[in-house]
């Protein structure tokens, strides 16, 4: 076992501090990663805050890690000391149900082990990437490529893959018309992921006040949610939209912006329930549905592609002391557009 320095929630109103955590000593098929850094995601904030449901505290958010190999086990063959490698939203899987066996691991029978605040297969909690160091089986390690700078490699492994997955899965490319809906930490990443695929990207927010961004990050077009005249001009206009806020918003008037067969892709997780009624739907014969990260073999996929087309998440690099006023400003949309932990202090 190897004690590692750790920044922990201890519950749902304390600020997160310094902590000591143990790491598993190396297994036959694990691989030791020094962790560089850490993104923030506005789902460690709802974990460590209880909005999801009460965790299991100490809570060591992060599930955006990007570091080196320290050390692989015996039998590993995929990773040696001193590769670039990441590590997502989850450290495992059954690996025998048939969503595993696709390579859909995070649709997995039996439940994905989260990368903090799940239980592992040895029984213990696991800790995330707010900390020095992690140990993780090699089949649920991504490879950085060198093209992307470790620091900004961090939010592709959620923000990345999140909106990647639904942008391939409903095969977004020239020709098609995409939206974006809210340009946060996951519609930034978005705008970008789809005008690299050759979409026709708009940005629909609630203001116009980052049209600027939103216009230079890729989108040929940005309309505010608040006026009502967008939803007459943008009415029967889209092939895709991926909804990447968590706010309530009103399903039926996006819907009537999608073309017959289109669909609208919910990625943020809105504390209560939707409402949409059924004619919304009926009369495009329009689709709503939802996505969740992706596989191993696509998030690769997706940092080769980032790689390939430098696409870069925007970020803001801080250290470990300043992770709560960090918390803060997400809630209060003020970053532009990733917190990224520098873990440095944390390895010492």
């Amino acid at each position: 076992m190897r004690t590692v320095n750790a920044y922990a929630a201890t519950s749902a109103t304390a600020p997160l501090a310094p902590t000591t955590i143990t790491r598993r000593d190396v297994g036959p098929h694990d691989v030791a990663i020094d962790i560089h850094f850490a993104g923030i995601c506005h789902s460690d904030i709802h974990t460590v805050r209880a909005e999801w449901g009460q965790p299991n505290y100490p809570v060591v958010p992060g599930h955006e890690i990007a570091g080196v190999v320290s050390a692989v086990g015996s039998e590993v063959t995929k990773f040696a000391a001193g590769d670039r490698v990441g590590v997502g939203c989850f450290v495992d899987s059954c690996r025998e149900c048939e969503f595993c066996r696709a390579g859909l691991e995070q649709f997995c029978e039996r439940g994905m082990v989260g990368t903090y605040n799940a239980v592992d297969r040895d029984g213990q909690p696991t800790y995330g990437g707010y900390s020095g160091a992690i140990v993780v089986d090699e089949n649920y390690v991504l490879r950085i490529p060198d093209a992307l700078p470790l620091d900004a490699a961090a939010p592709l492994l959620c923000a990345g893959i999140t909106t990647y997955s639904p942008l391939r899965h409903w095969n977004a490319g020239p020709g098609k018309q995409v939206a974006v809906i809210g340009l946060g930490g996951l519609g930034h990443v978005a705008v970008k992921l789809a005008r690299a695929l050759g979409a026709e990207v708009t940005v629909l927010s609630q203001s116009l006040k980052k049209m600027e961004d939103g216009l230079r990050l890729g989108a040929g077009h940005y309309y505010a949610t608040s006026d009502r005249d967008t939803f007459k001009k943008l009415r029967n206009r889209f092939d895709l939209m991926l909804n990447t806020v968590s706010a309530p918003v009103d399903l039926a008037a996006l819907a009537n912006l999608l073309k017959v067969d289109g669909t609208l892709v919910l990625l943020g997780m809105p504390d209560k329930p939707l409402e949409l009624p059924a004619g919304a739907l009926i009369r495009g014969r329009r689709s709503v549905s939802g996505s969740l990260i992706g596989g191993i073999a696509e998030t690769q996929e997706m940092l080769d592609f980032c790689a390939e087309h430098g696409v870069l998440p925007e970020i803001e690099v801080i250290t470990p002391d300043y992770i709560n006023e960090a918390y803060d400003r997400v809630v209060a949309s003020d970053v532009r557009y990733r917190f990224v932990i520098d873990t440095a202090s944390l390895r010492g």
